[in-house]
């Protein structure tokens, strides 16, 4: 008989953590710390944790709900309206992108992939170029990423890829196009595929059970359902963030404010959520860059259906790569992108599919053959891929407009054409190209190149996703090409660092979380440093 599964946040709460639900507040409160973090995600968790360890009284602060292994019932009705921002449905202002990112303690670590990747040495090599950031190199890097690795157990993925990442390499190694394997941040992985709906078995090493626990241990505190508004900003320095408390749903204020003092406030929202709270805060924005150069890796679908079993839904959802398209050629020249399969689950998938009625019907009868195989576009390097903005509606929530070029339009279109080939060199018997005018599935190589190539390539027609989102915050050793210093400190506001994906001031080109990781460690050591030096 197997033991049931030990819940670490519950045991910790048990234990005497120090978690603030401010959906149960019955009056306003203050709180004072040394360093505020706000969001808890791939930058907040790694940075409260180094802070918490190095001594400094941390509170945390996290606009979700703290849900823990024991919510994670591997069911979408439940997990995407609780975990992910707009119930899984963020979109861009003219709705022709969906963004997925997390909304919960732990942030987006809680529902990707673990797909777990190093930043390139070409987009590294850019960074030192472009933007001043020349600490920043493959060398000074590398015991970053390393101290991560060994911390969320990132290593090789030892079992034989599933069914639907193998037909990537099957069909890449047909063609001669080399491919590889993704290592993952897993510790005692169970192999069942729902990475996306919350770990059950707390074996993916998200935030949520590795280094926010180790800063709660450490006697930090978090304060969940609490949506940080604005910072109070007065001779260069904040001297608090002003919060409110949000409904048990997570959906409306409670009407209580939270008021928060501390030495240094740590910006840690995602690459929307955090230009925003800046915007809203009036930060200073000399060259108007602030929310401006944000990106997404925007995303386009070949979905491939075969005579065999392929149950995309089924074990480890990310295990092969291939970045043949990426890395020979320029990073500056036509648009390169990453191929990676994607795990399907039936709303995830019936709502990406863009056939209707009877088509529709029809490639659901076959659900478990399809294979959806994502072409990942990399942003950032090009004068025609500046991404997007993200402002504000009139109510103070973000939005980003993201404008798709023609330059972007190129790319995806070379990037179906390259998917379809594969997916049928692979033994696919028909391929769609996720695009409202593909009414039935191409039966052959022949046939989908010719109409992939006469498809018009155009927003709301051509499905394009998202699940990486980064910049907005630019890092750079040149003022007037980023707000951020290369220490992570905003510049103009001497007490306010950025610590997560928005500091990019161009998109990675690979699944963005180890960057995140090890970037944020380094920022976050100095940052530790600096204030003991000051204590």
């Amino acid at each position: 008989m197997t033991s049931p599964i030990q819940d670490p946040i519950q045991a910790g709460i048990a234990a005497g953590w120090q978690v603030i639900d401010a959906a149960t507040l019955t009056q306003d409160r203050s709180f004072d710390a040394d360093v505020v973090v706000v969001g808890t995600g791939a930058g907040g968790g790694v940075t409260a944790e180094i802070l918490a360890r190095a001594g400094l009284k941390v509170l945390m602060v996290e606009e979700g709900a703290l849900k823990s292994s024991k919510d994670f019932k591997m069911r979408e009705a439940d997990a995407y309206p609780a975990l992910y921002q707009e119930s899984a449905a963020r979109k861009t202002v003219d709705k022709s992108i969906n963004i997925l990112q997390g909304r919960t303690v732990g942030g987006t670590t809680v529902v990707n992939w673990t797909s777990s990747f190093r930043t390139p040495a070409d987009t590294l090599g850019w960074w030192q170029s472009k933007y001043a950031l020349n600490d920043y190199s493959v060398e000074a890097m590398a015991p970053w990423f390393q101290k991560m690795e060994e911390r969320l157990h990132i290593s090789n993925w030892e079992a034989p890829p599933n069914q639907n990442n193998d037909l990537l390499r099957q069909g890449a190694d047909k063609l001669g196009i080399k491919t590889g394997l993704i290592r993952r941040n897993v510790n005692g992985c169970w192999n069942l595929g729902y990475c996306g709906m919350g770990c059950p078995t707390n074996a993916k090493q998200s935030m949520l059970v590795t280094t926010i626990p180790g800063a709660l241990q450490q006697g930090a505190v978090l304060l969940t359902r609490a949506r940080a508004e604005r910072f109070a900003l007065a001779g260069g320095q904040a001297s608090a963030l002003e919060c409110v408390a949000l409904s048990a749903d997570g959906q409306q204020p409670t009407g209580h404010r939270l008021t928060i003092k501390a030495r240094h406030f740590v910006v840690s929202g995602g690459a929307i959520n955090s230009p925003a709270l800046l915007l809203r805060s009036g930060a200073p924005d000399p060259h108007q860059l602030l929310g401006q150069r944000t990106f997404l890796h925007p995303v386009v679908i070949s979905m491939g259906t075969y005579p065999q079993p392929v149950e995309a839904f089924n074990g480890a959802p990310q295990t092969v790569y291939s970045d043949h398209f990426l890395h020979t050629q320029p990073v500056d020249g036509p648009m390169g992108y990453k191929l990676e399969v994607a795990p399907l689950h039936p709303v995830l998938g019936a709502t990406t599919l863009s056939a209707f009625g009877a088509s529709h019907a029809n490639l659901m009868k076959r659900f478990a053959q399809v294979q959806g195989m994502l072409a990942l576009l990399r942003d950032g390097f090009h004068p025609e891929a500046a991404g997007g903005r993200v402002t504000l509606r009139s109510d103070g929530s973000p939005q980003l407009d993201y404008p798709l070029t023609p330059y972007f339009w190129e790319g995806a279109r070379r990037a179906l054409l390259t998917m379809a080939e594969i997916q049928f060199a692979a033994g696919a018997d028909a391929v769609s190209p996720v695009h409202e005018l593909v009414k039935q599935p191409y039966k052959n190589w022949d046939e989908a190149r010719q109409a992939i190539a006469a498809l018009p390539m155009q927003k709301l027609l051509t499905r394009v996703v998202s699940a990486h989102v980064m910049g907005g915050c630019a890092m750079s050793g040149d003022a007037a090409s980023g707000v951020v210093a290369p220490d992570g400190v905003y510049r103009g506001i001497g007490n306010v660092s950025v610590h997560d994906g928005s500091l990019f001031p161009t998109s990675i080109g690979a699944n963005p979380q180890l960057s995140i990781y090890g970037v944020t460690a380094r920022l976050a050591s100095g940052l530790a440093e600096r204030l003991g030096a000051k204590a």
